[in-house]
């Protein structure tokens, strides 16, 4: 039987310099471009990204990803808001779970510190699930 996975993410988009973030933050990032920058396509992006704290470790308690992600940066929430102050940014907790119809489906409900990391740094949450057939 297949097994469901997840990943989960911070992401940051908006019009910013990522250097800068890096450096601010001072966390190496999993990802990041700049406006400018080419897609793999040859199209230009019109925005910049810096994805950190990916965490491919799948718990059908998803929450315990999503600390594994955020861990690192919740003594940064400061710097995070100065940012975001600065520079027109979003932040994102993304999480990606792909499940399969007959396993046991995931708990998906962040917990109260995921929650308030997420209040206190202004952080969207985007679930992206993805419910498959066995093959």
């Amino acid at each position: 039987m297949t097994e469901n996975t997840c990943y989960t993410y911070f992401r940051i988009t908006g019009d910013f310099n990522p250097d800068i973030v890096t450096k601010r933050l001072g966390l190496t990032p999993n990802r990041t471009w700049k406006i400018g920058d080419k897609r793999s396509n040859g199209t230009l992006f019109d925005f910049a990204s810096w994805e950190f704290g990916r965490c491919d470790n799948y718990d059908v308690i998803v929450e315990n990803q999503m600390h594994m992600t955020i861990a690192p940066l919740l003594d940064k929430i400061d710097i995070l808001n100065e940012i975001k102050n600065e520079f027109d940014v979003t932040y994102t907790l993304e999480v990606v779970p792909t499940v399969y119809a007959d396993n046991t489906s995931p708990c998906l409900a962040p917990s109260l510190t995921v929650i308030d990391f997420c209040h206190a740094t202004r952080t969207e949450i985007d679930i992206d699930l993805y419910v498959t057939e066995q093959e």
